[in-house]
C-alpha cells in the first residue's frame, strides 16, 4: 500500500509538472513582451543585416527602440543608448552604419564605424531629423524634417522653436484646411527634404516652398529618392490649393544643389515612391488615377529619364501594389501586393512586364534584395508569431529565418492559426472571404461564443499576420470563436470590389458581414444564441450600423466609429475621404449621407453597446462616440464608455491599449459567456 501511495505520488508530481509547463493561451500583457521587429537593411558585402527592435515598458508607459546587427543567427546590439535608436542605413561602402537617435535628447543623424565601433554625432537641426538615406556615392545624406516654411535658415526655426514652447499662450490659428492631422495639429510646419554632407555641417532645404514633402503616407517605401549619379533627387509633394480635399501628390526632380523642382508625374490621383533603376534609364514609382480617391489601385510605374514618358508594368494584376526594389541589374522589379488575406512577394520583368508570384501564402513587409542581387531580405509574421526577419535566396529558393527575438515568449504560449473560409453575399452572390480561428483547447461537439471583427478602411482587409490592436489570439485564448470578414470595400480581390463599398456603406458590405456570420454558425461548433461582433473606424462604424439594424448579436463593441455623417464631415480633416465615399459635400448630397448614418436609426438600437474613443482622434472625431453613447444611454440600451484624453485615433499607451484590451474582453465576457 504504502508503494502504491508512492507511485501515485510521483504520477501526481508528473501530472503537475506537466501542467505547470503546458502552453497557455495568449493573454493582454503578452502583446508589450513581444519585441516588435522592423526594418531590416542588408550590408553591402551581404552578410549583416541591420534591424530595429521596439519594446514597450508598462511601467513607464512608453516605447524605446534599438538597432541590431545580425551575422547569421547571433544578434548583436550597435550601441548602449537610452534614447531611441531606428532607420539604420548602410553607406554604400559598408564602413558606417547610418541612424537616427535621440540619444542626446532631440532625434538627429548619427553613424557606426564598423570598424572602431565608434559613434557620431552628424547633425544638429532644431527641427530634428529623420528617415535618412545614403548618396550612392557615399557623399551626401538625404533626410527629412518638420520646418517653418517661412524662415529661411536654422537660426529663425530655432527662434520660432522657443517662442512657441516658452508662450503661456497656447491657442491655435488656423487660416486654411488641412490644419490638423490624425493626432496632432499641423500649427504652421511642413515636412520638407534636407541634404547634408557625410561629415556633416548645414543641411540644404531642397523642397522649399508652403507645401508638405513629402506628404503624408501610411504605405509604401520612401517618398524620396537620389539619383545613381548623386547628382538630382526626386521626390513627391502635393501642391493643391486645397490639401483637405486633394490627393493629387506629384513627382518632383531637384538638384542636390538645390534650385527650382521639376515636376514629372502627370495623374491627378496620387504618384509616389520613386526609386530610380540601378542603370539611371528609369524612375519607378507609384500611381493612382482617380482624383480624390486615396484607395483607387497603386500601380507600378516607369519613368523614362530620357524620353519623359511614363507606362505601367503592373497592369495585368488586379492588385495594390505595394513595396518595390529594383534589381541590381535593372532588369526587374520585386514587390509585394495584398491577395486573398496574404501579402506575397511578386517580380515583373521589364522587357515583358510579365508578373510571377515568388512567394505565396504569407504576410511579408519591408521588402530589400542585397547588392549582388542574389537574395531577398524581409520581414514575416503569422497569427502565431511577431514579425522576423526572413531571407530569401533566389537562385534556389531556399528561406531562411535570420532573427528570432520572440522566441521565448512563443515557446510558453499556444496560439492559432486562421482557416480561410468563403460565403456567398446575398446582395449578389459574390463570393465573400473570411478568415476563421477556433478557440484554444476546441473541441468538437462543443458550441463556442463567437466574436466578429469587423477592419477598417473601409479599404482595409484582414490578413493571416500578427496585429496588436486587433490580436485575434487574444480572444480564441479566452474561448471565443473568432471570425474576420473581408467584406466589399476589402483591399486584395480586385479593384472593382474594393470600390464596391463607396456610396454603398451600409449596403452590400453589411449584406456581406452577414453571410460570413451565418456561414461560420453553419459550420456546427458557434452558438448563435452568443455572438458579438467589434471593430474599429470604419469597423466601429459598421457595429453602430448593425446596432440600427438588427439584434442578432448579444454585445457590440464600437471603438472610433463613424456615427452621424454629417457631423463627422464638418469635424474630419481628410475631406476627400468623404467627398469620394459620399460623392459629394452633405450639403450638395445630403440624401446619401442621411441613407447611411447610423444617427438615424437610433430608435432600434437594443444590443448591449461599449464605446470607445479618444480625444486626439481626428480621423473620426471624439464627439462622433460621445453622440452614441448619448443616444444608447437615452434608449437605455446597457451601454459603457471608454475615454482616453492622451489617445488618437489608435490606443498605443501600454497601461492604455491594456485597459482597452480588458475592458473590451470583460464586456463579452459578461454578455456571451451566459
Amino acid at each position: 500500500m504504502k508503494r502504491l501511495f508512492s507511485v501515485l505520488g510521483i504520477v501526481l508530481v508528473l501530472s503537475l509538472t506537466v501542467l505547470a509547463q503546458a502552453p497557455t493561451g495568449l493573454k493582454v500583457p503578452d502583446l508589450f513582451r513581444f519585441k516588435r521587429v522592423s526594418d531590416p537593411q542588408a550590408s553591402p558585402d551581404g552578410k549583416t543585416i541591420a534591424y530595429s527592435v521596439t519594446s514597450y515598458d508598462r511601467e513607464t508607459n512608453k516605447r524605446t527602440s534599438q538597432i541590431y546587427l545580425a551575422s547569421g543567427q547571433d544578434a548583436q546590439l550597435l550601441a548602449e543608448s537610452s534614447g531611441k535608436e531606428s532607420r539604420p542605413r548602410w553607406s554604400p561602402d559598408g564602413k558606417l552604419l547610418a541612424f537616427i537617435s535621440s540619444r542626446d535628447g532631440a532625434s538627429q543623424i548619427w553613424t557606426f564605424n564598423v570598424d572602431t565601433k565608434a559613434v557620431q554625432k552628424l547633425t544638429n537641426i532644431s527641427t530634428e531629423a529623420s528617415d535618412m538615406v545614403w548618396s550612392p556615392d557615399g557623399k551626401h545624406l538625404l533626410f527629412t524634417s518638420e520646418i517653418y516654411p517661412e524662415c529661411g535658415d536654422d537660426d529663425c526655426n530655432k527662434k520660432k522653436l522657443t517662442e512657441v514652447e516658452s508662450s503661456k499662450v497656447k491657442a491655435k490659428i488656423a487660416d486654411h484646411l488641412l490644419y490638423r492631422h490624425w493626432n496632432s495639429w499641423k500649427e504652421g510646419k511642413r515636412s520638407h527634404v534636407f541634404i547634408v554632407s557625410a561629415s556633416g555641417g548645414t543641411a540644404l532645404d531642397l523642397t522649399t516652398g508652403d507645401f508638405d514633402a513629402p506628404p503624408f503616407s501610411l504605405g509604401g517605401s520612401d517618398n524620396y529618392a537620389f539619383s545613381p549619379d548623386s547628382k538630382e533627387v526626386c521626390f513627391a509633394r502635393n501642391t493643391d490649393k486645397v490639401e483637405a480635399t486633394s490627393t493629387n501628390n506629384d513627382l518632383f526632380l531637384v538638384s542636390i544643389k538645390g534650385g527650382e523642382a521639376k515636376r514629372i508625374s502627370t495623374s491627378q490621383g496620387s504618384d509616389t515612391n520613386p526609386l530610380y533603376s540601378p542603370d539611371g534609364r528609369f524612375i519607378a514609382y507609384r500611381s493612382q488615377e482617380r482624383p480624390g480617391f486615396e484607395a483607387d489601385r497603386f500601380r507600378l510605374m516607369l519613368y523614362d529619364r530620357t524620353s519623359g514618358k511614363s507606362r505601367s508594368i503592373s497592369e495585368s494584376l488586379d492588385r495594390v501594389v505595394e513595396e518595390f526594389v529594383w534589381t541590381p541589374d535593372s532588369k526587374k522589379i520585386y514587390f509585394t501586393a495584398i491577395d486573398n488575406g496574404y501579402i506575397p512577394i511578386y517580380v515583373v520583368d521589364l522587357a515583358t512586364t510579365e508578373i510571377k508570384k515568388v512567394v505565396d501564402k504569407s504576410c511579408n513587409g519591408e521588402l530589400g534584395i542585397t547588392a549582388e542581387g542574389n537574395k531577398l531580405f524581409f520581414t514575416r509574421s503569422s497569427m502565431t508569431q511577431p514579425s522576423e526577419v526572413f531571407t530569401l535566396r533566389l537562385e534556389n529558393m531556399n528561406e531562411k529565418q535570420i532573427t528570432n527575438a520572440n522566441s521565448e515568449i512563443l515557446s510558453k504560449r499556444q496560439m492559432v492559426e486562421g482557416e480561410d473560409i468563403y460565403s456567398k453575399s446575398p446582395a449578389d452572390g459574390a463570393n465573400i472571404h473570411s478568415i476563421l480561428l477556433k478557440p484554444i483547447g476546441f473541441e468538437a461537439g462543443k458550441k463556442y461564443p463567437m466574436v466578429v471583427l469587423i477592419h477598417g478602411g473601409p479599404q482595409g482587409a484582414w490578413e493571416h499576420n500578427f496585429g496588436y490592436r486587433w490580436n485575434a489570439n487574444i480572444y480564441t485564448s479566452a474561448g471565443y470563436v473568432v471570425l474576420m470578414p473581408n467584406p466589399r470595400g476589402s483591399i486584395g480581390y480586385g479593384q472593382k470590389f474594393t470600390d464596391e463599398i463607396s456610396g454603398d456603406w451600409g449596403g452590400k458590405c453589411y449584406q456581406d458581414v452577414m453571410s460570413a456570420v451565418d456561414h461560420a454558425i453553419s459550420l456546427g461548433f458557434v452558438d448563435k444564441a452568443r455572438v458579438g461582433a467589434a471593430g474599429g473606424s470604419f469597423g466601429g462604424y459598421m457595429v453602430n450600423w448593425i446596432l440600427g439594424h438588427t439584434d442578432r448579436f448579444k454585445a457590440l463593441v464600437s471603438h472610433a466609429g463613424v456615427y452621424n455623417l454629417v457631423s463627422m464631415y464638418g469635424a474630419t480633416e481628410e475631406l476627400w475621404f468623404t467627398d469620394w465615399e459620399f460623392k459629394g459635400t452633405p450639403w450638395n448630397n445630403r440624401e446619401l449621407y442621411e441613407k447611411h448614418s447610423p444617427s438615424n436609426f437610433v430608435k432600434n438600437f437594443k444590443t448591449p453597446t461599449l464605446v470607445i474613443h479618444g480625444e486626439l482622434d481626428y480621423r473620426v472625431p471624439v464627439g462622433e462616440g460621445i453622440q452614441l453613447f448619448t443616444a444608447l444611454q437615452r434608449m437605455d440600451v446597457p451601454s459603457k464608455l471608454l475615454y482616453f484624453p492622451d489617445e488618437g485615433h489608435w490606443i498605443l499607451k501600454p497601461q492604455n491599449s491594456e485597459l482597452w484590451y480588458n475592458t473590451v474582453l470583460e464586456w463579452f465576457k459578461t454578455h456571451l459567456n451566459n
